[in-house]
């Protein structure tokens, strides 16, 4: 399976340079690159035994090898299931299977763990692939049975396990379902053993993929792997508009990029004094309105006198708090805000590189002179043509 983005061809990637698994698989988040395949063992030591396989929707496990099967990456197998077996894909193997399982918690343990069976035959895959093809018809039956039961929740996806002995219907809901009755219809009509498996609103819009507000794929789809609690106070810490519209992403959730730089931002307030903070002066009591973390400012107004605003940096605000904990004030403001006057008069340059924005418009001023030339134009054929007259009726 060739990438498609990247133009390889037989397996040798050209434009993406990836020099990972193009050859076997798509280019995706899920593809990992075994950064230890050149690494010869050191003497004595036997490779590791487990490998990780991946299956539809992205989801992955790691299986024992007791036979030591020689395996490697793009390999379909058999693997253990609670009940018959799966077709999956090896997608890692060798040490960097030991590093993924300890980062993830998975005990080595090879009793409990499952196992692989075998490569797979071609009858395995003849078996995998007509129950694929069951999958998206059965999809569209499931999601009209779910309707017709006046349920309030939403098919996903539909997973076949390999030897087509069970489905697994993947859901999303916002509230707890009651689908005992479901699973009655659709063990009536597929005639197979069903399993409900409800996922998050974020796992299905990493799977749909799509474009973000950004311009660019959604981070779920192309690399993000954790979805982490997205909260609205760090989207108040960065002081961005409480619109669920514009916060929101496809998933209808909070989008994950808000926790990007929210680490950034906390560090940057902590010098700042905090926003509900008052300023006594002699002048009144001022109140803060806007802060500017970048540029460390603070804009103070006095109480009943909202529309004026006066800007201090945050040393300056710092500075005068420390002068009102000794019960002192200061005579106003605009002692501090002064040292910040700026020229706020904007000069534009002409970046376009050439004269005027409007050298095709047809000026308004000439039309009007060709109109002033036209009368005057005709005034004089008229002066001219009453002389004449006057020299006949004379003659007459």
């Amino acid at each position: 399976m060739a990438c498609a983005s990247c133009s390889t061809k037989d397996g040798q990637p050209k434009g993406c340079k990836n020099n990972g698994t193009c050859g076997t698989d798509s280019c995706n988040k899920l593809t990992v690159f075994d950064w230890l395949s050149n690494m010869s063992l050191p003497s004595g030591e036997k490779p590791f035994n487990w490998v990780e396989v991946r299956y539809k929707n992205g989801r992955k496990e790691y299986y024992y090898n007791p036979d030591n099967l020689t395996l490697s990456i793009g390999d379909i197998v058999a693997t253990q299931a609670k009940a018959g077996h799966d077709i999956g894909m090896v997608t890692l193997a060798g040490e960097l299977v030991r590093v993924q399982m300890k980062r993830k918690n998975i005990a080595q343990d090879t009793k409990e763990g499952l196992k692989i069976y075998r490569k797979a035959t071609q009858k395995d895959i003849d078996i995998w692939q007509k129950a694929r093809d069951r999958e998206e018809p059965m999809k569209v039956k499931a999601r009209q049975f779910a309707i017709d039961l006046n349920l309030s929740m939403k098919i996903s996806d539909i997973e076949f396990q390999g030897d087509a002995s069970k489905a697994t219907f993947y859901y999303t809901a916002e509230e707890r379902v009651d689908f005992r009755e479901l699973i009655k219809v659709f063990a009536r009509e597929f005639r197979t053993r069903i399993e409900m498996k409800q996922v998050g609103f974020r796992q299905e819009a990493s799977r749909l993929g799509g474009i973000g507000s950004c311009g660019r794929e959604l981070c779920c789809s192309t690399w993000l792997t954790d979805f982490r609690s997205v909260s609205t106070s760090a989207a108040r810490y960065q002081q961005l508009s409480l619109n669920p519209q514009k916060l929101a992403g496809q998933c209808g959730k909070l989008k994950c990029c808000l926790n990007y730089e929210l680490d950034t931002y906390l560090d940057a307030l902590k010098d700042f004094p905090k926003s509900d903070t008052k300023l006594y002066t002699e002048k009144g009591t001022a109140v803060c309105q806007k802060t500017d973390i970048f540029k460390r400012h603070m804009w103070f107004a006095y109480e009943g006198e909202w529309a004026t605003w006066h800007k201090l940096t945050t040393d300056q605000v710092l500075e005068i708090i420390d002068i009102n904990k000794n019960k002192e004030k200061i005579a106003s403001l605009e002692d501090y805000a002064s040292e910040l006057a700026e020229d706020t008069k904007a000069e534009f340059e002409n970046v376009v590189g050439q004269d005027s924005l409007t050298r095709f418009d047809s000026p308004k001023p000439k039309r009007k002179r060709k109109n002033n030339r036209n009368k005057k134009n005709n005034n004089r054929n008229r002066n001219k043509r009453k002389p004449q007259n006057n020299k006949n009726a004379a003659k007459k």
